[in-house]
């Protein structure tokens, strides 16, 4: 793996970068970050990339999104999410040579909290145990009803007090709506043959299309009756901790269009997960549940089409991987048969 890293992910790969000098040092990649977990801590950077609807090609970009991903964060895991930390080069010594100084290089002697030259950011979290997360936990059967029902009340809460304003609610309007599911389908276009079939995704197209189309009063109702809100945005099991205190982390901070949306497409989003790991059963009665507390039985008309659209969506970010120069082929193996599989559960929503 370290053979596709920058030279910035190598250092970061050894202990003396960090304060604590942990004694071991993982490393898991997306599309967008480098996440090192070091025991005790997690720190997060992101990698300089444009995708088009995420733009970290300069520093101070990055640091910009690492301060929101840190405040956005603490909404539902205020614990968990530390500091943003610079990550620095010791700055030349007075009368080196550059040349000596350029050898001995930000490859090898970078620091996170140091002194120095700030050449990267990161965002510091607590590293949350990985055998209390919903996605280890549901193949195990270990998730109860009980659980789910409680993650709802959170999400709930959560949605009630969520930001709104009149420039949040225009998300919500049929417009948007058509860019985001335009989006999906432009962006997936060159995977057709790879990750998803033609007839595959003709048809979940038409059929977005024609929901749409048919249902322009619906979606306009639910923004007039304020259920577009300022949500979390990514929110599938991976990202929901069973500690003490839910924690649910990893939400969107590099693009607005996708954090504010209708609250039934959040929990369309993991009642599709559920669905995934073979548990049509808590993916019931979180639903249940949610639309009881929230008294949001309309969400129930659109729930099909949202799990239809965030389905896809997961398959797009996982053929996006197909690209990414970053990823070993062991993965980019792993990332095509998860996305041949969220495209096969959207259409099975139609």
């Amino acid at each position: 793996m370290v053979s596709v890293l920058s030279s910035t992910a190598k250092a970061l790969l050894k202990p003396t970068a960090y304060p604590h000098r942990p004694r071991e040092i993982e490393l898991v990649q997306t599309q967008m970050s480098f996440v090192f977990l070091t025991g005790d801590y997690v720190y997060k950077v992101k990698k300089p990339v444009n995708l088009g609807y995420l733009d970290y090609t300069t520093l101070e970009k990055r640091r910009f999104f690492c301060h929101q991903e840190l405040e956005l964060n603490r909404r539902l895991c205020p614990n968990a999410y530390l500091a943003v930390v610079p990550i620095t080069m010791p700055l030349r010594e007075a009368g080196e040579p550059k040349l000596r100084a350029k050898r001995r290089g930000r490859s090898n002697s970078l620091c996170i909290e140091g002194q120095g030259e700030i050449i990267e950011y990161a965002v510091k979290m607590r590293q949350l145990p990985q055998e209390r997360m919903m996605d280890v936990l549901l193949p195990r059967g270990q998730v109860t009803e009980e659980m789910v029902a409680k993650v709802a009340g959170k999400l709930a809460g959560f949605h009630r007090k969520a930001e709104t304003s009149s420039e949040i609610a225009a998300f919500g309007k049929l417009d948007v709506i058509r860019q985001n599911t335009d989006e999906n389908f432009a962006q997936t276009e060159k995977y057709i043959g790879i990750s998803i079939p033609a007839e595959k995704y003709e048809h979940i197209k038409t059929y977005t299309d024609n929901f749409i189309d048919n249902n322009s009063s619906l979606f306009d109702k639910r923004v007039r009756e304020g259920r577009i809100r300022d949500c979390h945005g990514d929110l599938h099991a991976a990202h929901i901790c069973f500690i003490e205190d839910i924690c649910i982390y990893d939400c969107i901070e590099f693009n607005d269009r996708f954090r504010y949306s209708d609250v039934a497409s959040e929990i369309a989003f993991l009642a599709m997960d559920l669905d995934r790991y073979n548990r049509p059963d808590l993916s019931k009665h979180l639903v249940s549940t949610y639309v009881e507390l929230s008294h949001d039985e309309e969400l129930l008309e659109l729930l099909g089409f949202y799990k239809c659209y965030r389905a896809y969506v997961r398959g797009k970010v996982e053929s996006f991987k197909l690209d990414d120069p970053y990823i070993p082929e062991e993965e980019k193996a792993k990332a095509l048969t998860a996305a041949r599989r969220y495209f096969e559960l959207a259409e099975s929503y139609i």
